[in-house]
C-alpha cells in the first residue's frame, strides 16, 4: 500500500512537471527571442533538477538504451511519457524551418509516441496523428 501511494506521487510529480515545461514552451510561441536552444536547456534543466533525468544523455541513446533508460524512472507512465515526446516535438517545432538537431528531437519523439503505443492498452487517435505528422516532417 505505502510502496503503491509513493508511486502515484511519483508519476502525478514528473506529470505536474511535464506540464509546466510544456505550458511554458507553448506560452512562448509569439516570443520570437525564445530559441530552441533556450527552450532545450530550460527543459533539461528542470528535468535534471526535479527528477535527475538527463535529457542530453537521452536523446544521445538509440532506441533500445533510451527505452531502457526511460523505464528506470518509476513516474514515467504512458501519459507522462507521451507529453515527454510532446515536449521534444514541441522544441524541435519552434523555428520556421527544421535543423539537423531538430531533427533529433523529432526522431526521439517518435520513438516515445511509438513506445507509448507498444505500452498502452488504448488507442490514440491524437497520438497516432502525431506519428504521422512527424514521420511526414521527416520524410
Amino acid at each position: 500500500m505505502e510502496q503503491k501511494d509513493y508511486l502515484m506521487r511519483e508519476i502525478e510529480k514528473i506529470g505536474f512537471m511535464l506540464r509546466a515545461i510544456f505550458n511554458k514552451l507553448i506560452g512562448k510561441k509569439n516570443d520570437f527571442a525564445i530559441t530552441m536552444e533556450t527552450q532545450f536547456d530550460y527543459a533539461k534543466t528542470l528535468l535534471q533538477s526535479e527528477i535527475d533525468f538527463d535529457l542530453s544523455l537521452f536523446l544521445s541513446l538509440d532506441i533500445t538504451e533510451s527505452e531502457h533508460y526511460i523505464n528506470k524512472f518509476q513516474g514515467l507512465n504512458v501519459v507522462n511519457i507521451e507529453m515527454l515526446a510532446d515536449i521534444l516535438q514541441e522544441i524541435a517545432m519552434g523555428g520556421e524551418t527544421i535543423s539537423a538537431e531538430g531533427k533529433v528531437f523529432l526522431e526521439k519523439s517518435l520513438n516515445l509516441y511509438e513506445h507509448c503505443n507498444l505500452a498502452d492498452k488504448t488507442f490514440s487517435f491524437a497520438r497516432e496523428q502525431k506519428i504521422n505528422d512527424i514521420k511526414r516532417i521527416l520524410s
